[in-house]
């Protein structure tokens, strides 16, 4: 039986921690394309009982930042695939976190240090609910892939800002996407974001 909460308890908080994927769904406010990305590589953080945090690394788009600056909804979920069957999600308002905003390096530091990230996004919840997940199937996890770090490690700084201006400009559907990619007089001259996408902290 399904049930909501008001806030992220101590066993939601148990539960959500020890999960080592979730997935994130966002849509445009009209029309457009539903969007939905699996997460992984510990990128996950309950900063209180209504926020909570993930870290975004550079993709081939930029859908959820795109429809966060269009309307604002998200919804994240998180299902066993070992142990006791559950399902959770959290419905909210998201917003893009990106390098050169001033609340970027405090989240940032929330997470190990790796490769360069795109953004943080921090979703303000306002729904949390559970449901029993008895038709997940049973996985054991074996290990976090390689790929994505190696990639970000060849492209280096300057590659992933070109890859950005190029890739995460605008969404499928033609919403801007990152705003230090929109064309302006930050594009036009230096072709970078405000500050250093190398942030190793």
């Amino acid at each position: 039986m399904g049930k909501t909460y008001e806030a992220l308890d101590n066993r939601l908080r148990t539960f959500i921690e020890a999960q080592r994927v979730f997935f994130v769904a966002s849509a445009p406010a009209t029309g457009g394309h539903v969007n939905l990305s699996p997460k992984g590589l510990d990128t996950l953080r309950i900063v209180d009982g209504r926020t909570v945090v993930y870290l975004d690394f550079t993709g081939s788009g930029a859908e959820t930042i795109a429809h966060l600056k269009d309307n604002g909804r998200i919804v994240l979920m998180m299902c066993a695939f070992d142990g006791p069957p559950k399902i959770v999600r959290l419905h909210g308002h998201g917003e893009t976190v990106e390098p050169q905003h001033e609340d970027y390096a405090p989240l940032r530091a929330l997470f190990p240090i790796g490769h360069p990230a795109r953004a943080v996004i921090r979703v303000h919840v306002e729904r949390i609910s559970d449901s029993c997940g008895y038709g997940v199937p049973l996985y054991q996890f074996q290990g976090d892939r390689t790929q994505l770090p190696a990639w970000a490690d060849r492209k280096g700084e300057d590659g992933l800002i070109e890859y950005q201006l190029k890739n995460n400009r605008e969404s499928i559907d033609g919403l801007p996407g990152l705003d230090w990619a929109q064309p302006g007089p930050l594009s036009k001259t230096t072709n970078r974001p405000p500050e250093s996408l190398g942030d190793k902290a």
